[in-house]
């Protein structure tokens, strides 16, 4: 499988709160992203938090042997794990209070991608025809489309569309989404933060994605966020067969 993953701090924002890692296991792919929220340097904290406890449970835990059930139990329950030290950790010092981040992550093998999340973070599979939108947005102006109160056009201007209902470490326990699909033959599978897809269309990254290889296309997914204002982090995961 072909790897690739960017972060840029944008053009409005004076540090980055997103984190992306992306490690190989077994012939099999582990790539996480989260986006941080909170107070000075408290975002980031969480980010990091996140993210690592996520991979040190999921490395630590994992076996080749492992069937989807197992794949997804144990994909779950890192998330978990990460929201609790998130969540622990922000009790311990009043300027952390209320921290957390969003979180996608996915496990790529040769013939299935399992992926869970958290927040408005998301997970696309490009195919022959477009990009698909795998993930779900923790959303307020989601939440009002899905109970019938706005159009699906008006969520983009919503003045809470960057309002999360869940995120990693605010509540002591969360249900992370999950998903499970079949992978085709020259499927390209990104993860983002809303920096990108909340200013890019899902037209315009399909294309960028068709016509590059991952690093480039990794590369000029950032400079086309950039163009468009660059108003918030930007940071991707591309895994491609």
């Amino acid at each position: 499988m072909k790897i690739s993953s960017a972060t840029d701090i944008g053009l409005a924002r004076s540090e980055n709160q997103d984190i992306v890692r992306v490690d190989e296991l077994y012939d099999n792919v582990l790539a996480v992203i989260c986006d941080g929220m909170g107070g000075e340097r408290s975002g980031e904290k969480a980010s990091k938090i996140a993210i690592d406890a996520i991979f040190s449970k999921f490395i630590g835990k994992y076996q080749p042997t492992f069937d989807s059930d197992s794949i997804k139990s144990l994909l779950i329950s890192a998330i978990n794990e990460a929201n609790s030290q998130v969540y622990n950790s922000s009790r311990e010092d009043y300027k952390d209070y209320g921290m957390g981040t969003t979180c996608v992550a996915a496990f790529v093998t040769k013939s299935k991608v399992y992926i869970s999340s958290v927040g408005d973070s998301r997970a696309y599979i490009m195919g022959k025809d477009g990009l698909k939108q795998i993930t779900n947005d923790h959303t307020y102006a989601r939440m009002l489309f899905e109970r019938g109160d706005i159009v699906e056009e008006e969520i983009k201007s919503h003045p809470n569309r960057n309002m999360l209902t869940k995120a990693v470490g605010v509540e002591k326990s969360i249900t992370p989404d999950y998903f499970e699909i079949d992978h085709e033959e020259g499927f390209k599978l990104m993860l983002c933060s809303d920096g990108l897809s909340g200013y890019c269309s899902s037209e315009e990254m399909f294309q960028i994605l068709n016509d590059n290889d991952v690093d480039k296309a990794a590369e000029e997914l950032i400079k086309l966020a950039i163009s468009k204002g660059g108003r918030d982090n930007i940071t991707l995961a591309i895994i491609a067969d």
